[in-house]
């Protein structure tokens, strides 16, 4: 699947196509205001797109490999994009420059996911390390995990972040020392890049598993509150939660389709469902 679609999550109707990228996408974020969403993937390009006519706003090229993840700054002035060419690029979307303003080459492997909170940027890597950017400050902090890292997320107070690895694990992070909160475990992820979130007011984790089961965890006790199923026990690579009110999650699995480790379905929920990926299917759960 090379086009981002629009979908209504309550009746699964296609609302619009976007169609530029000559490779898999793997990876959207949508702006603050609903209005833009950029899109990033095998084609080592990141687009930024006009949601309401489906117009290419911007094409930023730099990478040399393909990008995993994208996602804006608070205010939706900067894309931050990071690549298995072990680099994270920062493109101003206030600049018609289609150059990085800043590159971000500390990784030693794959970068896997990257989230920014006020001037701090978040980068997971298969290197095994969590590195906290202070861009305005020039400094960077890293976490040893000693595991790959499949995702990052951090909380809305900017306190503490949510790291996935590839040892089955789960870690609430404190962002300051490094101390860890609260591990969860009972998920299975240990070949795919398995996306994980914060539930409803951050009170829970959830997590896709490639037991093909979603799995929902109390943030501060760490034990399973749920489990759901419904992508016909294949992997489940990805979940969203809808941040606006309504208890509504989106997941993504591979029951589509056989697909190799590192590939995988992506997806970000707003006021509608954005898809985008290789193959697969896309669920909606709510009351």
């Amino acid at each position: 699947m090379l086009a981002v679609t629009l979908t209504n999550p309550t009746t699964a109707t296609p609302l619009q196509s976007y169609t530029s990228h000559g490779y898999e996408v793997l990876s959207l974020s949508i702006s603050p205001d609903n209005c833009t969403f950029a899109s990033a993937g095998g084609d080592k390009l990141v687009f930024h797109w006009d949601v309401a006519t489906a117009k290419t706003l911007r094409r930023f090229e730099g990478h040399f490999s393909r990008i995993n993840a994208v996602t804006h700054n608070d205010d939706a002035s900067v894309l931050i994009s990071g690549s298995y060419d072990a680099t994270v690029r920062l493109w101003d979307l206030k600049s018609q420059s289609r150059k990085a303003v800043q590159v971000l080459e500390d990784a030693k492997d794959s970068v896997t996911s990257v989230c920014a909170k006020g001037c701090e940027v978040l980068v997971g890597s298969v290197d095994g390390r969590v590195r906290n950017y202070d861009i305005r400050m020039g400094r960077c902090f890293v976490d040893l995990i000693g595991w790959p890292v499949t995702c990052v997320a951090i909380t809305g107070d900017g306190n503490a972040m949510l790291v996935g690895a590839l040892d089955g694990g789960i870690r609430l992070m404190d962002k300051i020392n490094g101390g860890m909160l609260q591990c969860y475990r009972g998920h299975v992820n240990g070949d795919f890049r398995v996306r994980s979130c914060f539930g409803e007011g951050e009170k829970s984790v959830i997590t896709g598993s490639e037991d093909g089961w979603i799995w929902v965890y109390d943030l501060l006790e760490g034990k399973v509150v749920e489990k759901l199923k419904g992508h016909g026990g294949k992997v489940v690579t990805c979940v969203a939660y809808n941040p606006g009110g309504r208890k509504q999650m989106v997941s993504s699995g591979t029951d589509g389709k056989n697909l190799p480790p590192g590939d995988i379905y992506t997806h970000t929920y707003s006021f509608a469902g954005l898809i985008g990926g290789i193959a697969g299917t896309v669920i909606v759960w709510g009351e």
